[in-house]
């Protein structure tokens, strides 16, 4: 075989490689639409792109289909105005509500517990970020992280000087009505040294702020490894709570493949009469296709009560 054969015949088998990888996809099973969740769990860009694709839209669309009514970007203030307001036209078309993204969140500095101007006057500057980018996307709800806490300083002074800068802060969002969620994050695992850590002491800090915009955002899957208890802690903190997140422990996936039990608590925070957002901030046990399949099905199981 001389090497013009040669290269017919490789490029013939690329080419019937690249067919039969077409009808491969072509023929990879669909899911059926679904009906609307009890809830409105909120899925992430990138949740299912292995359905959807890397478009924001086709995402959000697909989403939609399968019964999902909210969705949630962390990283909403980092895309470009244009794609942001594209996002909000189609979540406006499709009836979608859209949850939480991060207005304030150092893992390294000390930020709320410190009194220096600088940081006092980064916050205001976030602050001021975060209402333009919520008035573009139409959510009132931005995610707040406390930042570290001061070695050096005693903890009651820390803790006043939280309060202090979340009246700053809330005095900025409050004519839109924006509202910062502050976030709980364990220490255990995940996030070492940070000022905030239990659901208890935000219900703390939150009633000292006494804003409107200043509330709590339970996410279950730190709580669970703080203080667990999780069901009589969302009665306790009830007043104060205005958002929550999921993950299952141990694994941070979704529900069904820890030990939490999703299914009472959805059906507990449904009986209270909760119409606020329930952000899926998790990874996914499987992969692909085939594990994008089994997290709708683990949220239909955990939704049917």
């Amino acid at each position: 075989m001389d090497r013009r054969d040669l290269l017919k015949m490789t490029i013939a088998t690329g080419a019937m490689a690249g067919l039969g990888a077409a009808k491969a996809a072509a023929e990879a099973p669909t899911l059926a639409k679904g009906a609307p969740f009890h809830l409105k769990y909120a899925p992430h860009f990138g949740m299912f792109e292995a359905h959807a694709g890397k478009d924001l839209v086709d995402q959000l669309k697909f989403g939609a289909d399968q019964g999902f009514t909210a969705w949630e970007d962390n990283g909403m203030p980092d895309r470009p105005v244009a794609e942001q307001e594209r996002v909000a036209k189609e979540m406006h078309r499709l009836g979608m509500t859209m949850g939480v993204f991060v207005a304030m969140a150092d893992f390294e500095k000390v930020t709320f517990a410190s009194t220096k101007p600088a940081v006092r006057d980064a916050i205001l500057a976030k602050a001021k970020a975060a209402v333009e980018v919520a008035k573009r996307v139409d959510t009132k709800w931005t995610t707040v992280v406390l930042g570290r806490y001061d070695v050096g300083l005693e903890w009651d002074y820390q803790t006043a000087n939280v309060v202090d800068n979340l009246k700053r802060m809330c005095a900025v969002f409050e004519p839109s009505g924006l509202v910062a969620v502050l976030e709980p994050l364990n220490a255990w695992k995940d996030h070492p040294g940070l000022f905030l850590s239990k659901v208890p002491q935000a219900f703390q800090v939150c009633r000292a702020v006494a804003s409107p915009s200043c509330k709590i955002l339970f996410d279950m899957y730190h709580q669970q490894i703080t203080e667990g208890n999780i069901i009589p802690n969302i009665d306790r903190a009830w007043d104060e709570v205005a958002y929550f997140q999921i993950g299952d422990n141990p694994g941070r996936k979704e529900p069904g493949t820890g030990e939490m039990n999703y299914r009472n608590i959805f059906k507990h925070i449904h009986a209270k009469g909760y119409a606020g957002v329930l952000g899926m901030e998790h990874g996914m046990a499987g992969a692909g296709r085939d594990g994008e399949a089994a997290l709708l099905a683990a949220y239909r199981a955990a939704d049917s009560f």
